[in-house]
């Protein structure tokens, strides 16, 4: 039977019921697998020494961890970055990190312009996204997009699912992502390789800086959103 054939009451049916399956399989994934992983990269040793026994595997390896965390938005990436410099450095781990993200937002964009707003409620509050409708229609949205990425400490998952639903072009979106995620996994990498020589005092200070620029970040995040929702509203009450 073709979906052009069903009714429209039978479609929703179909839809409901993928959107739950794909609800259950993505919890089951990410209990099973996602915690473990994230378990993992928090002790970057044991991480490390995992991965060196595939040998030219392991980069593989990390690269699909990577990925899948940017497909779940519900796991936490910064632990995987740290793990990825104190095993590879901080070129390779980037390299590998900015590679894995890619291929994941791309998945990510793409099942978004498919399946649209009901994938990413899946993930995302309604009032998480209400927070980044203005990026729709800004004339300055593309600017908007790369700093927002580039801002430690910003929803960067957030805005990956949302990019899906503007009128945002592929090449565009992963230019954007791929720019604003840089300065993130960078200073994450080297953070984890610091440990990984054991300089910790080199550690120390760059979790200490990225963690009050990640607080700013945030910050100036939560003003732009505001600002842009008070923009919106209508200066005048309603009469009575």
């Amino acid at each position: 039977m073709k979906l052009h054939s069903l009714t429209p009451k039978q479609q929703k049916k179909i839809a409901i019921t993928l959107l739950l399956l794909f609800l259950v399989v993505t919890g089951l994934i990410c209990w099973q697998v996602g915690m473990p992983m994230i378990r993992l990269a928090s002790d970057p040793e044991a991480f490390r020494q995992w991965l060196s026994t595939r040998q030219l595997g392991g980069a593989l390896l990390y690269g699909g961890m990577v990925f899948f965390q940017v497909l779940f938005a519900v796991i936490p990436g910064e632990p995987l970055e740290i793990a990825g410099g104190y095993a590879f450095g901080p070129v390779w781990g980037t390299l590998i990190c900015l590679g894995a993200t890619a291929l994941g937002s791309l998945l990510v964009f793409v099942l978004v312009r498919r399946f649209g707003t009901r994938l990413v409620e899946l993930f995302f509050s309604q009032e998480k996204l209400h927070h980044v409708r203005f990026l729709q229609s800004s004339p300055k949205r593309n600017l908007l997009f790369l700093v927002i990425f580039m801002i430690p400490g910003t929803p960067k998952d957030l805005l990956c699912y949302f990019a899906g639903l503007t009128d945002l072009k592929l090449p565009v979106f992963l230019l954007l992502s791929s720019l604003g995620r840089l300065p993130s996994v960078v200073t994450s990498t080297i953070g984890g390789d610091a440990l990984g020589t054991q300089n910790y005092s080199r550690a120390i200070v760059v979790f200490l800086v990225t963690f009050l620029i990640s607080l700013g970040g945030l910050i100036c995040y939560q003003k732009i959103c505001k600002w842009h929702a008070h923009r919106k509203e209508d200066p005048a009450p309603p009469q009575e």
